[in-house]
């Protein structure tokens, strides 16, 4: 696997344009073989003009004793002057024609080019989850890679999403939303578009999010196929990679709580209060989408989180044959630990307790590298998370090491607006391990 990612990543820079050298060969040879065939009966006459009128013309200013030099050094001269403003010539015009059909590649176009030709051959990475930390990581990987396959969780069942699944009965569009502008090369305005929320007194749209609408009207336009409609969004903004559903049915979170209660629905679940000791899917097994399997079986690196380990991580990998792929398959495995523990959800787990949660629900070992933060937040940041609840996550790496699991660690936290994960320093030592 990783052979055939570095022949990939050294032949980057002629991907696409080999095809494109072939013929150009092709045609130089063919052009060759009718200079050879037509050389004495039309070439050879019209450069004799040529230099007939070359000589007669250079003879009325230049002394005959000196005509032979002047000819030499003025041959020279035209063929280097020639050269030169050919490939001069060629080259402002494809400036032309490419600066006319995206202004935003004004100046450096041999720089984008080679950019957009390294992430086209980068590593096929594969990352699964949804909220906010799944996007969040998204946005680093996108600067590796353009081969990114986001495979998202479709149990959301709250806000501008789950109105819409009730009344418009799709797949919860908002999760999918986030990972689109996360991916997204598209003008900012174009984001901040699919990520406009309306407020509260906005009436019948008070809530929605516009990106979760413009979704949900690509599929009335493609009669209810939710898969054109995320392609459609895909291309309007212009994304690197792909963002795909776990599955395409309508599934439904359970959960049995530590009080053995069992308790129906995401949004219901992290509003209980309680510890859970177990998730399920209804139906049980929902069938898979194929591209989404297919894309873990291709993959160079699978990233698992982070995330909200038991409703954004666990339902993916409770869908029909993603937790087959993922064990058999050869790619090298993550788990990204979160940084901070998640009220209603993840309540005082340490980093290892994230990993007995994921062993608890699946019984196979879908990962083998677990990625732990060791930063830690301000005391400001820490007060904040405190009283809601929250608190940062204890990186116990002796006993994640214990179980058999490879542990890389490091200070991967941003705190600009909230405690997260920083996706440029986690997306630079995912990279590394796949190069490595």
């Amino acid at each position: 696997m990783s052979k055939r990612y570095r022949l990939r990543k050294l032949l980057a820079p002629t991907a696409g344009f080999r095809k494109a050298l072939g013929i150009l060969v092709l045609g130089a040879l063919i052009f060759a073989i009718g200079c050879g065939l037509s050389f004495h009966d039309v070439i050879e006459p019209a450069l004799n003009w040529l230099e007939d009128v070359s000589r007669k013309s250079l003879a009325a200013v230049v002394p005959a004793s000196q005509l032979d030099d002047a000819t030499w050094l003025l041959g020279g001269a035209c063929l280097f002057l020639g050269f030169y403003l050919i490939v001069r010539g060629f080259a402002s015009a494809l400036r032309h024609i490419m600066e006319t059909i995206n202004p935003d590649l004004r100046g450096g176009l041999v720089d984008v080019y080679r950019r957009r030709q390294q992430l086209a051959q980068g590593p096929r990475i594969v990352a699964l989850g949804g909220g906010t930390g799944l996007s969040t990581l998204l946005r680093g990987l996108k600067q590796h890679s353009s081969n990114i396959t986001a495979i998202v969780t479709v149990t959301d069942d709250g806000g501008s999403s789950g109105r819409l699944v009730q009344e418009k009965s799709i797949i919860p569009p908002g999760d999918m939303r986030n990972c689109l502008v996360a991916l997204a090369d598209a003008e900012k305005s174009m984001t901040d578009l699919f990520q406009h929320r309306f407020k509260k007194d906005s009436g019948s749209l008070s809530g929605h999010s516009m990106g979760n609408l413009l979704i949900a009207a690509l599929v009335d336009q493609a009669h209810g196929d939710f898969e054109k409609a995320i392609e459609i969004a895909s291309d309007v903004l212009a994304i690197r990679g792909r963002v795909v559903p776990s599955t395409l049915e309508h599934v439904t979170l359970r959960a049995v709580m530590e009080n053995g209660v069992e308790v129906c629905g995401e949004t219901k679940i992290v509003q209980s209060g309680l510890r859970i000791r177990r998730i399920f899917l209804a139906p049980d097994i929902p069938q898979p989408y194929k591209t989404a399997l297919e894309a873990i079986e291709d993959a160079d690196l699978i990233c698992i989180g982070p995330g909200s380990v038991y409703t954004s991580i666990i339902p993916n990998l409770l869908v029909a044959g993603v937790a087959e792929a993922l064990e058999q398959s050869k790619a090298k495995k993550v788990y990204i630990c979160n940084v901070m523990t998640q009220r209603g959800e993840s309540d005082a787990f340490s980093a290892s307790e994230h990993i007995t949660a994921l062993q608890a629900n699946v019984d196979r070992r879908i990962f083998d590298y677990v990625i732990v933060n060791t930063g830690s937040p301000s005391e400001t940041a820490r007060v904040k998370y405190g009283e809601a609840g929250q608190h940062l996550v204890d990186a116990d790496i002796d006993r994640i090491r214990a179980m058999g699991y490879k542990v890389l660690v490091g200070d991967f936290m941003n705190e600009d607006d909230m405690v997260r994960h920083d996706p440029m320093r986690l997306a630079a030592r995912l990279a590394a391990l796949v190069e490595r």
